[in-house]
């Protein structure tokens, strides 16, 4: 299944703040094996207003199990983004994690 971490600013409160949003998405099937519906379980890791994170603007990478990068380069070229490390030089103020229907 997939996975997908984005950034970018957005409006909790005012003034609005930064969220680091890692994705998965997970096919649920049936008691028969046939598929019911994909779901997708967030880790939001939200930051209050730094001017340095609103610069980054937004940013978001795909990875598929069967595409053609493996899950440790992918992993590794994220570590290279400017947006890595401006988001690892701070404390975030929340984490939330919550499951939503993907569809």
């Amino acid at each position: 299944m997939a996975r997908q971490p984005r950034c970018g600013t957005c409006a909790f409160d005012d003034p609005p703040g930064f969220l680091l949003d890692f994705v998965r998405q997970f096919e649920v099937v049936g008691a028969d094996g046939e598929h019911e519906q994909y779901v997708q379980v967030h880790c939001e890791v939200r930051f209050a207003h730094v001017p340095a994170l609103h610069d980054l603007g937004s940013f978001n990478s795909w990875f598929f199990h069967d595409g053609d990068v493996g899950l440790d380069d992918w992993a590794a070229a994220l570590t290279t983004t400017p947006a890595w490390s401006t988001v690892s030089a701070q404390h975030p103020d929340e984490i939330v994690v919550h499951v939503e229907d993907a569809c």
